[in-house]
């Protein structure tokens, strides 16, 4: 499901419909420092706060818990056993969940930039 195609360019039609990933270090948010809050890019609901982003090591950035609803299904493509976190409310993809977060949660919510908007609390 992508409800937002036509305000979307071609790459982040790919990472946000197609369930593509943007590159590592390579990315608008990955070492993103600001206060503030994270919305879906499509639908512009909150999802992820800065008060719970760490720095991972991956590339992307990573938070142990959302503040807004999400989705998490089973993914098993490119022959891995994860699971796809999308947005609740239009159903974007977002990236994905993994058993190798900080405490509280020890989850680690990897999220594409791309399919996020940053609103800054400054």
């Amino acid at each position: 499901m992508c409800n937002c195609k036509n305000k979307l360019n071609d790459f982040e039609k790919y990472v946000i419909c197609n369930k593509g990933t943007e590159p590592a270090f390579d990315n608008e948010y990955w070492d993103n420092k600001k206060t503030g809050i994270y919305a879906c890019k499509c639908c512009e609901k909150e999802l992820f706060s800065s008060e719970h982003k760490f720095a991972s090591g991956t590339g992307w950035p990573s938070f142990y818990m959302p503040v807004g609803k999400i989705l998490e299904a089973p993914d098993f493509s490119g022959g891995t056993n994860r699971v796809e976190v999308m947005c609740a409310n239009c159903g974007s993809h977002l990236g994905h969940l993994f058993g190798d977060g900080p405490a509280p949660t020890g989850l680690r919510y990897c999220i594409n930039s791309v399919s996020l908007k940053f609103i800054s609390k400054v």
